[in-house]
């Protein structure tokens, strides 16, 4: 049975609509939560992906997420174990800023709906062509600005990047298909989190386009279940069991 490695970074925000896709998949996941002071995993090799949700503060912010540089070493081994790694929000620019991209703690807090665009390096790609033309929300604290020679995936109706490829098995996505109405009218009650001066508007829209919400995000699992091989178990090391004899 696959079992994958989830990284979550506020209380609010977790695999939401993903969970049961994956569970109808008969694939399993672990949370970990630094930012409750819990140790990430040391290694990859337990686990057949990592998936890095969204967060409140932008990685810039080391007050706020000192776990950072931890964060960093585990998509590392996960890639050098190659495994698959999905970024989401917070985990997209964690993904981009592995892969040399300029990250600023500028905008704040960026909250939008849009339509999403498959650019030409997405041309061929499932994940870009599963949300090309399609209402998103996008959703994320600070920005980062791509290196040369990572082109984008998808765009946002301005032309800014929403989601990128740096390796063939790992993705960065700042637009948020785990999101439902719920998600969002929690992180409005979450005790001592900054919040979209909009998310009001962000709620009433998530209502209104509920239910292609949904169909986008099954086609977004089944982009990466497609891109990514999520369905391949990865060989894992033995767990060996000491027995102490008298």
């Amino acid at each position: 049975m696959q079992s994958f490695c989830v990284v979550q970074h506020t209380y609010s925000e977790f695999l939401g609509l993903i969970e049961k896709q994956l569970e109808r998949r008969d694939i399993g996941f672990s949370y970990f939560r630094p930012f409750l002071e819990r140790a990430l995993p040391g290694a990859a090799l337990q686990y057949d992906a990592l998936f890095l949700l969204g967060g409140a503060w932008p990685i810039t912010d080391r007050e706020h997420c000192p776990w950072v540089d931890e964060e960093r070493e585990l998509m590392r081994s996960f890639q050098e174990a190659r495994r698959p790694v999905v970024g989401i929000g917070f985990g997209a620019l964690l993904v981009a800023a592995l892969a040399g991209a300029a990250v600023s703690d500028e905008p704040a807090q960026r909250a939008y709906w849009t339509t999403a665009r498959a650019t030409e390096a997405g041309r061929g790609d499932p994940l870009a062509q599963a949300v090309d033309g399609r209402r998103v929300l996008v959703m994320c604290n600070g920005s980062a600005r791509l290196p040369h020679g990572l082109p984008p995936l998808v765009v946002d109706e301005a032309g800014d990047w929403i989601a990128v490829r740096p390796d063939p098995l790992t993705y960065g996505i700042v637009f948020r298909p785990e999101v439902n109405p719920g998600m969002l009218e929690d992180i409005l009650m979450e005790a001592n989190r900054p919040s979209p001066d909009n998310l009001g508007e962000l709620i009433a829209t998530a209502r209104e386009e509920w239910v292609e919400t949904q169909r986008t995000t099954d086609q977004v699992i089944v982009a990466l279940v497609t891109a990514l091989s999520l369905m391949q178990e990865r060989h894992k090391p033995p767990v060996f069991v000491l027995k102490v004899e008298s």
